[in-house]
């Protein structure tokens, strides 16, 4: 055979082979919920709340009963599920909020997604619903390697509350109780478009973040408790909607699905007996549901106790398109495929979760030590008789049902031990974290210390931050902009 023919012919055969390793990898759907409560599905113990969607994904699946979020808020967790690392190392330790003058926090240019990761191998990618990793020009989903966006930049109550496409505002001011059904749509219609080709959907829902919002549907009214449980029904509806396509579309067994929240529950939610809520380092406002599910991959059924969290999305879903780890850096995630597969133990002698800029716990096993002090159960409101929700539903700018969930409705436990720091719980027999055992264990107390203390002379000095003014501004939107406030 001659050179060129035989050059020809190689070309096409790695051609062909390269479509063939492409046409094996498996789809990836990464589903966040947003302020998702521990118990507030029915297969992690909510006594009343219907869940027949994720409750199928689980009994399929595997149910992780031991998942965390690495900070009990929205874009710190965020970008540790996309990157892998812990919110120290991208520097994304608060939440951008245009509302609050906060326009400059958002992830480095530096850091690698997992849309980023998988793109060199054919994935198409689309990040579908709440991003909050910056919503300036530099900060944009489709900066950070997605090829397509909808959605609000930020949380569901910062105004302005806008809806977005790639880098344009399609709708302002929003209809809050259409955001799962029109999310839902639009992550079965790039399902759909995507079918013969390896594809990574990333929706990370508007729901049960506040304001609680249902549509026509799912909408019973006449509390807020019904409202929650409304929010509930329709996300695991969306969720089932997905499944379904799936397996309608011969995709099922070479997709991963993965449904988490990004931290603990808001007012009205349901942390299932654990302490706080979100906002602080007690088990209700870290740890999170998380059910994985890959038929013919993934045993159904599973239940995992182990250790993990957040961060180890990243490195499992590479390692499942095999796609290479970044050498470059510090991944903190681990593969935990074996544990959705298999009864193997934590990859991880520890896991750490932080408050603001610096660490305040490690979890090892069944023990959990707050080096800091985690602070009162409820960090948002002192006055729960007289609060007055500043970025409540208006009727105008943020449009959501008036039946909101308010302070006196306590997502978790309120007793136990006061707060200090060096606080030691047993997990195994003291989920609630209402029994501090410090004095009865100091060895586990020292060799907790002894991880968290190599791990946080890596952290960086923070500098610290003035804010931009003073409380909240009721901006309008319309455009991608931020200093235009509303009734003027």
């Amino acid at each position: 055979m001659e050179r060129r023919t035989f050059l020809q012919a190689l070309a096409g055969g790695l051609a062909w082979g390269a479509r063939a390793a492409q046409a094996r990898r498996p789809n990836v759907v990464v589903i966040l919920a947003d302020d998702l409560g521990y118990g507030d599905l029915a297969c992690f113990g909510h006594p009343s709340h219907r869940t027949p969607s994720l409750d199928r994904m689980a009994s399929e699946g595997a149910r992780f009963t031991q998942f965390y979020s690495p900070m009990p808020f929205c874009a710190p967790a965020r970008s540790a599920l996309l990157t892998g690392r812990y919110p120290f190392r991208t520097g994304v330790t608060g939440n951008p909020a245009p509302d609050s003058g906060v326009n400059d926090i958002g992830l480095p240019a530096g850091e690698i997604t997992l849309a980023q990761a998988l793109k060199p191998l054919g994935y198409a990618s689309i990040c579908i619903g709440k991003w909050h990793l910056g919503h300036t020009a530099d900060f944009l989903p489709r900066r950070r390697g997605f090829d397509e966006y909808l959605g609000i930049l930020y949380s569901n109550d910062m105004r302005p509350v806008q809806l977005v496409h790639n880098e344009a505002v399609v709708e302002y001011p929003v209809v809050q109780a259409n955001l799962t059904r029109r999310y839902t749509a639009k992550a079965l219609e790039f399902i759909e478009k995507n079918r013969t080709r390896p594809f990574f959907l990333y929706l990370p829902h508007a729901m049960p973040h506040k304001p609680l919002a249902a549509s026509e549907d799912f909408y019973t009214g006449g509390s807020s408790a019904a409202l929650y449980a409304d929010v509930i029904r329709e996300l695991d509806w969306g969720v089932g909607r997905i499944l379904a396509r799936l397996r309608e579309l011969g995709l099922d067994e070479n997709t991963l699905v993965i449904f988490t929240s990004d931290n603990g529950p808001w007012f009205g939610g349901h942390t299932a007996g654990l302490r706080g809520m979100k906002g602080n380092s007690w088990e209700g406002g870290i740890r999170v549901p998380m059910i994985a599910r890959w038929p013919g991959r993934i045993p159904g059924g599973r239940v995992s106790r182990e250790v993990c969290g957040l961060i180890d999305v990243f490195p499992t879903v590479c390692r499942a398109a095999g796609a290479p780890l970044p050498e470059d850096r510090v991944i903190d995630g681990k593969d935990i495929l074996p544990l959705m597969t298999s009864d193997a133990r934590s990859p991880h002698e520890a896991l750490v979760a932080m408050a603001g800029p610096r660490l305040s716990i490690v979890r090892s096993g069944k023990w959990k030590l707050h080096v800091r002090a985690p602070g009162p159960e409820n960090p948002f409101v002192k006055d729960p008789a007289g609060w007055v929700d500043p970025r409540g539903p208006d009727g105008v700018t943020l449009i959501a049902p008036f039946e909101q969930a308010r302070p006196d409705q306590f997502p978790g436990l309120r007793s136990g031990d006061a707060s200090r720091e060096m606080m030691l719980f047993d997990l195994e027999n003291d989920p609630g974290e209402q029994r501090d055992v410090a004095g009865e264990y100091p060895d586990v107390v020292r060799r907790l210390k002894g991880h968290f203390d190599r791990l946080n002379a890596e952290v960086p000095a923070a500098a610290p931050r003035a804010p931009a003014f003073k409380g909240i501004k009721r901006l309008k939107g319309g455009e991608l902009r931020y200093d235009l406030e509303a009734g003027k």
